[in-house]
């Protein structure tokens, strides 16, 4: 595969180039745990020449579900571990995280490349190597075939929108933060206008891109997450939209939002469909992963270059995702460590009195006050965990704002 270093240089400066100082050993386990991030040899083929990182908390059960990590250029799978907040997560509710390493054999500033053909292909290179470290995790630590997500920075976002169009048979849900529509760029030249002003297409045509990655796929394709900073620079914010005609026209449901709320660190949520995509808007922020350190439920990461302290876009993932499980479900609720002029909750209109709902958990899905994954239904908009999802439990629901849920009346 041909490898341009001069090309990808400016790609990564212009584009993506996330620079944080890379760690010099290994990020050690927090202090209570002895699990740590760990280097996997020996799991494929690996045609992409990736480099495979794991991290199993203590405890971990079979059957857990794992997520795949992507950082951006110039970063490495220490980096984005450490201050993504990733791992409070895994440890707290007991999944297994993935995070492949670009080597900079592949590219000049390790970015993954996403604008290559032949790695952005279902059974070719970069793709196929990181889907070979899902197939190892899956035999050798006992993660769940059906539970398999991803999320990814700039490069790596746009990295996991590869992700989802080549294998919608892996993964059930991603992340697509700082990123860019699958299939926008395939060379380095054409990944410039991809970038920033961004390129215009239909929702039709965004979504063919991806039927034709995995032709004659007829199953379930994933749920989508899309984050993006109203004041980024260098992945200009118009992606935000294009990816969000992508995937809406995959799942089949309408550009238009079916609610719109307003989220902590200005942060504005849009829900396409029954909750299939999601599109997060934070407003001010630049280029990075919106973190909000601090020890609260919904508090993850570390501020620092491209990890910009906003709002716990890993929190609002892991709980799209389905993660938050076990009856150890946070609030979304901020607590009084959050900005005092943040909202705690969608508002809602002054007008209009709180709605509240008992049904079973089957009766709330299909009315859509909640939607259902893994065999469980969580609350629309908060993410909470109901219970199992059929007639028999029973959940009492309290709508806060428009497209908005919370347990308890």
């Amino acid at each position: 595969m041909s490898r341009s270093s001069s090309l990808i240089t400016r790609l990564a400066g212009a584009a993506a180039g996330v620079v944080l100082a890379a760690a010099g050993v290994l990020v050690a386990a927090l202090p209570a745990q002895a699990a740590s991030l760990t280097q996997v040899t020996g799991f494929g083929s690996n045609p992409g020449n990736l480099t495979m990182y794991a991290y199993r908390p203590d405890g971990l059960p079979g059957n857990a579900p794992a997520v795949v990590l992507l950082h951006g250029c110039t970063q490495n799978a220490s980096t984005y571990f450490t201050n993504s907040g990733w791992q409070k997560y895994a440890d707290q509710w007991k999944f297994a995280l993935i995070v492949p390493q670009q080597p900079s054999g592949n590219n000049a500033n390790s970015c993954f490349n996403w604008f290559e053909t032949g790695d952005t292909a279902r059974g070719q290179g970069e793709a196929l190597s990181i889907k070979q470290m899902v197939d190892y995790a899956k035999t050798n630590y006992g993660t769940a075939a059906g539970r398999v997500y991803v999320s990814g920075l700039s490069a790596g976002g746009a990295m996991s929108s590869v992700m989802l169009a080549t294998y919608p048979d892996v993964f059930a849900a991603g992340s697509v933060i700082a990123g860019i529509p699958y299939r926008c760029a395939t060379s380095t030249t054409t990944a410039f206008s991809c970038m920033n002003p961004g390129v215009d297409k239909t929702p039709a045509q965004w979504g063919d891109l991806v039927r034709n990655a995995y032709a004659g796929w007829s199953g379930p394709r994933p749920r989508v997450a899309v984050w993006h900073g109203t004041s980024d620079y260098t992945v200009n914010v118009a992606n935000a939209a294009e990816s969000r005609d992508q995937w809406t026209n995959v799942l089949g449901v309408s550009q238009t939002p079916t609610s719109t709320s307003s989220l902590p660190g200005g942060t504005s949520l849009e829900v396409y469909g029954n909750d299939q995509v999601r599109v997060y808007r934070v407003s001010g922020m630049g280029h990075g992963t919106p973190v909000d350190p601090g020890s609260a439920a919904d508090q993850c990461g570390t501020a620092g270059a491209y990890f910009l302290d906003t709002i716990c876009s890993t929190y609002r993932d892991a709980l799209f995702f389905g993660l938050g499980g076990g009856g150890a479900t946070p609030s979304p609720t901020p607590t009084a460590t959050a900005s005092p002029t943040a909202s705690p909750t969608p508002t809602a209109s002054p007008t209009v009195a709180p709605v509240c709902v008992t049904a079973s958990n089957y009766a709330h899905v299909a009315a859509g006050r909640a939607y259902q994954s893994g065999g469980y239904a969580y609350a629309l908009g908060s993410g909470q965990r109901m219970g199992l999802y059929n007639t028999f439990y029973t959940t009492s629901l309290k709508q806060t704002g428009p497209g908005y849920w919370v347990i308890g009346c």
